[in-house]
């Protein structure tokens, strides 16, 4: 079945919503390489990545620079339908063949939703994983608010499942069925060359090189909490009662420190700044905020249509 929402005129999201509850928080980045390896795993999505992104050689500057344009499709109130479309457009020249001549292309129904559900899912996953949990009727909520969210980007609805059970099939099936190992995913999952996080600039350089093994480990332990056991499997990871249960206090853990964190805080800059033209903190037609320069692509890169590149920064605090 497909779904009754079109993309003409879509409803933005709003407060009050499940979806501004939950995305936008920064214990998202714990999820993040589960994400990104879980997107990777289409095979179209995979041979699109392997062949033009350059994600692996920015890894830090890439994700934070991201955040913002995902982030605006859901929190940019009135103009949040055309952020999702300059984010879809992004995509229109991503194109290729790959494996025994089979054609991908990015914004492919199935693809382009694929990489949708992993964001709606994803907030699941964070909140069952690091912000005490989700109740079942906010997550029948938060299916039907992501089809609104679906609709920002002005693409077809088809693939859109119509009902929370119904996407419950489609994700075990992919999971089960369709996903694949290939080098994309192992791509995101190889942590060993990670730079220096940007919000650690004080850290040496010597001393990241100690502590980076022990955080690759850490972080694809947490990744591998996170997957479905058909993904586990498929992936060739060992998942006892222990880590279980290790994996839940680390969890709870995560959660409790971030009660410390006053609630605006604990939300990324473009989340925070829809919050704010909302409670009258900024103007609601003041400039979107967009990301620092520090987070750009490089020179060469920058006028690449597939590159979210603004030309001024926003840098209200």
């Amino acid at each position: 079945m497909t779904s009754e929402i079109t993309k003409a005129d879509p409803l933005p999201l709003g407060p009050g919503s499940v979806t501004w509850k939950y995305f936008g928080d920064w214990r998202g980045l714990l999820q993040g390489p589960w994400a990104g390896s879980m997107q990777n795993m289409h095979p179209k999505l995979g041979a699109a990545v392997e062949e033009h992104s350059d994600f692996f050689t920015e890894r830090w500057e890439r994700l934070y620079r991201s955040l913002y344009p995902i982030g605006g499709v859901v929190f940019d109130g009135d103009r949040a339908h055309e952020t999702g479309m300059q984010v879809r457009d992004y995509h229109r020249d991503i194109k290729g063949t790959y494996g025994d001549g089979q054609r991908y292309h990015a914004l492919d129904p199935d693809v382009f939703y694929w990489a949708h559900a992993t964001f709606f899912y994803g907030t699941i996953v964070t909140a069952e994983n690091f912000c005490g949990g989700m109740s079942e009727a906010e997550k029948r909520q938060l299916f039907e608010e992501h089809k609104q969210w679906y609709a920002q980007y002005g693409v077809t609805m088809r693939p859109v499942p119509e009902t929370w059970e119904d996407f419950q099939v489609y994700w075990k099936h992919m999971c089960a069925s369709i996903l694949e190992d290939n080098k994309a995913t192992r791509d995101v999952l190889d942590l060993d060359a990670l730079e220096v996080p940007p919000f650690m600039p004080w850290l040496p350089q010597w001393l990241w090189r100690l502590q980076r093994p022990l955080v690759s480990r850490a972080f694809t332990w947490l990744t591998v909490g996170m997957y479905e056991p058909e993904v586990r499997e498929l992936l060739g990871y060992s998942w006892s009662a222990r880590d279980e249960r290790l994996h839940t206090v680390a969890g709870k853990a995560i959660n409790a420190s971030f009660k410390a964190v006053p609630p605006r805080y604990r939300k990324h800059p473009r989340s925070r700044d829809g919050i704010d033209r909302t409670t009258g903190r900024v103007p609601r037609d003041a400039p979107l905020m967009e990301t620092p320069e520090r987070n750009l692509p490089r020179e060469s890169q920058r006028g690449n249509p597939m590159h979210y590149c603004p030309v001024h920064a926003e840098r209200r605090a």
